[in-house]
């Protein structure tokens, strides 16, 4: 018998016992189809987080270039003013901006929550924005008096030069009433991501951005104030940028929503001053899950000055290239955060579960790309700040430690967000508090001054803290119990009524 004969009777059988062969044949395309439809889930998951991240990422680093537009324009006047003004920013966001950028993530997990169709009043979001800036201004008002009154006499200790101390404790005693612009701009801009508005803080910054140089030159130049214009003209900036979200969401969003759907309700001081406690816990959580990461770098800046004058130079550069890149790893953790939020206020485990992971993977091909130019442009890096041969061809040998752990930074940005989204900032405090200062960084210094490496020692040892984080982390949010989650979400969104109540 021929195999077209053994096929044609296949065929004929086939087609008169249709009862037996069609369930086979439809539970085969169902199970194609559902196969799909999980593929197109996860397609559209990371297409999501890529369009939420990128306003944000852009919103960030025109925030940086605030006071890095400020510094340009000081250093004008003298290298002394220029050193002040550094260093000044560079505590600024050790502290003060760390308030903000830290302690504003209690908002990307409480805000986020109470923004779904589960929430039966969407003015609780306008209570935890107001609970957000009465406590982050109390936790300011320790770094303010700092600033004003014990800047001189803790800069001696730490052993800075006469002229930082003396310098940067007033540049930042003149920059302590706009601090607080800069924080109230942050928990804004929370409160709009929250309700999937990703764009508003770009808007915002695209304006005060030109006028924040503008002011700059002013102040220092045609008003004659010098270095004491920069931290005032950039104060000033920040309100002006926080007031802009105030205009944007009072003018487009408010007006245009129907009343029983809006998240503002007018000034409830009363009730925002209602279950405080559990609001500053995870502030202070969040605080210390980004410092920990944070200061960590801020030593490394402090060990490489003991290096030299060539290895203090090129970590500068290093460093720069750095903190501009990272704004796309926690731009994408800030998308990601409100994103879970969302997900798991709406009792939503499988979604949850989905988002975090495609934030995750997401984050490693961003990396990849970023590894990849940071290895090819190492010579160029150099020459777009200095044109020293040396500092060029040390810049060159330090970027591919560099250019090692940005996987592993996007990968603590993105499952750092997904555990701020869920409310567990204390294990990512944890984890970085481990992997930092448990061993790589000291490690990091020994090999940089006992082991012979240099500068590229103190990388290696960040390369190693962050490889670290990135991976526990990941390991971390894939073992999470996400029914778990939701119902966490919801007892915190129950606990807020309740007091409202």
């Amino acid at each position: 018998m021929s195999n077209t004969e053994v096929d044609g009777g296949q065929f004929a059988r086939a087609s008169h016992d249709v009862d037996e062969t069609s369930p086979l044949l439809a539970r085969l395309d169902a199970g194609v189809a559902k196969r799909r439809s999980e593929y197109v889930s996860w397609l559209a998951e990371m297409w999501f987080l890529t369009k939420a991240s990128l306003p944000v990422i852009l919103a960030y680093m025109l925030q940086n270039s605030l006071q890095t537009v400020s510094v340009l324009i000081v250093g004008r006047l003298s290298a002394e003013a220029l050193a002040v003004a550094a260093f000044s920013y560079m505590f600024a966001m050790a502290t003060a901006w760390l308030i903000a950028l830290g302690g504003t993530s209690a908002l990307d997990t409480l805000a986020s929550s109470s923004f779904t169709l589960a929430s039966k009043d969407k003015s609780q979001l306008g209570i935890l924005l107001q609970r957000g800036l009465l406590v982050l201004s109390g936790f300011y008002a320790v770094v303010a008096v700092v600033w004003v009154f014990l800047a001189e006499p803790l800069f001696r200790f730490l052993g800075q030069p006469e002229e930082i101390c003396v310098g940067s404790a007033q540049f930042l005693a003149l920059l302590a009433p706009g601090g607080l612009g800069y924080i109230w701009f942050e928990c804004m801009k929370k409160f709009l991501q929250a309700q999937g508005l990703y764009r508003a803080g770009t808007y915002a910054l695209i304006l005060t951005s030109p006028l924040n140089a503008f002011l700059n030159y002013v102040f220092i130049y045609t008003l004659d104030l010098g270095i004491a214009g920069a931290p005032i003209a950039t104060g000033i900036s920040y309100w002006l940028s926080f007031f802009c979200l105030v205009g944007y969401y009072t003018f487009f969003i408010h007006r245009n929503t129907p009343a029983h759907l809006r998240c503002w309700a007018g000034l409830q001081p009363a009730l925002a001053l209602r279950n405080l406690r559990p609001f500053a816990k995870l502030a202070f959580l969040g605080v210390i899950h980004v410092g920990t990461e944070w200061w960590a770098f801020e030593i490394v800046a402090l060990a490489a000055g003991r290096l030299g004058t060539l290895p203090l130079a090129a970590q500068s550069v290093v460093m720069t290239a750095d903190q501009i890149i990272n704004t796309i790893p926690f731009g994408l953790g800030v998308a990601e955060s409100a994103r879970l939020g969302n997900l798991l206020g709406a009792g939503r485990p499988d979604a949850a579960r989905r988002s975090a992971h495609s934030a995750a993977i997401l984050s490693v091909i961003f990396g990849s790309a970023i590894s990849i130019s940071l290895v090819l442009g190492r010579y160029r890096a150099g020459r777009l700040f200095n044109d020293d041969p040396d500092v060029i061809q040390l810049v060159a040998e330090v970027i591919p430690y560099v250019a090692l752990f940005q996987i592993a930074d996007g990968l603590n940005g993105s499952c750092g967000g997904a555990l701020r989204g869920m409310g567990r900032q204390w294990v990512g405090a944890v984890v970085n508090t481990v992997s930092y200062y448990g061993g790589a960084l000291p490690g990091g210094i020994w090999l940089a001054f006992n082991g012979g490496w240099g500068l590229a020692g103190l990388w290696m040892g960040q390369c190693v803290a962050l490889s670290l984080v990135g991976v526990l982390e990941w390991v971390i949010v894939g073992l999470s119990n996400w029914e778990e989650e939701v119902v966490r979400a919801a007892e915190r969104l129950d606990g807020d009524e309740r007091c409202s109540h």
